[in-house]
């Protein structure tokens, strides 16, 4: 867990010392409006619903930050794999929808404390014959492009190795469409979207018992805005003391599954 210790608080002088210089709170304030990079096809956490507007646990937890720092949350889809140079770019103020901590992405962003635990795994359709990562050998195993799930499987030297091609989807639910029409023999997904799915469509979809990774999701904001991160960390704890983000979850995932103190 050391890579927390790093980049999501950080040390507490350089903390001070970035808090005396950076302005990026209360230009956001001044501004008016808290822009949330999301990708719209990552149920339950960002995604076009039934109504034809945007939804998801991820979008409705900004909606509740924003307000606490007195702004309003406009909720803008990117390009999953540009999300850094949008945020750094100034195109958006915040990467917020299932966005994994890794010690890669900490050189590039500001993360916040983190606030839930996901696993990387692997789901194959629910009549597969497949039921282990070694049976994957010779298959073709699809992830999406710059996501988590295409980093664990590319982690996992035996498994990259074995297998015979790995595709790389622009989304998710692109990955699942090919899986569904026997293109992709299995895909590297995050167990928070997959597990949600299958509760929408039940019998479809089955996961491997055996895990890519474990992993935590973090808020983003651009490097040095160091600021605007403790505002959305202080946030997120008056938020989870007074319930609210209880309700958020039970309303999303049936129990409340979101952390507020890592070790």
């Amino acid at each position: 867990m050391s890579i927390f210790a790093v980049g999501c608080g950080g040390n507490a002088a350089e903390d001070e010392s970035a808090g005396d210089t950076d302005t990026s709170l209360e230009d956001l304030q001044a501004k008016g409006t808290m822009v949330v990079g999301i990708d719209d096809q990552f149920p339950p956490m960002g995604f076009v619903g039934d109504d034809g507007e945007i939804t998801g646990f991820d979008v409705e937890l900004s909606k509740l930050v924003a307000e606490k720092l007195g702004v309003e949350a406009v909720i803008q889809p990117i390009d999953w794999s540009a999300k850094e140079m949008e945020l750094n770019g100034g195109n958006i103020d915040v990467v917020w929808n299932g966005y994994t901590i890794t010690a890669e992405r900490i050189k590039k962003v500001e993360f916040s404390k983190p606030y839930l635990n996901n696993e990387q795994v692997l789901v194959v359709a629910a009549d597969s014959p497949y039921q282990t990562k070694a049976d994957l050998e010779g298959k073709v195993v699809g992830a999406q492009v710059e996501s988590a799930g295409l980093d664990a499987l590319k982690s996992d030297p035996e498994l990259s190795a074995s297998v015979a091609d790995i595709p790389e989807f622009d989304d998710y639910l692109m990955a699942l469409l090919d899986l569904d029409t026997s293109r992709l023999d299995a895909v590297a997904i995050d167990k928070i979207l997959i597990g949600y799915t299958m509760s929408q469509e039940p019998g479809k979809y089955r996961v491997l018992d055996e895990s890519l990774s474990d992993e935590y999701y973090g808020i983003g904001c651009a490097k040095g805005a160091v600021a605007l991160r403790e505002a959305i960390d202080k946030a997120l704890d008056e938020l989870y003391e007074d319930g609210s983000i209880e309700a958020l979850s039970i309303k999303w995932f049936g129990e409340n599954i979101v952390i507020r103190d890592v070790d």
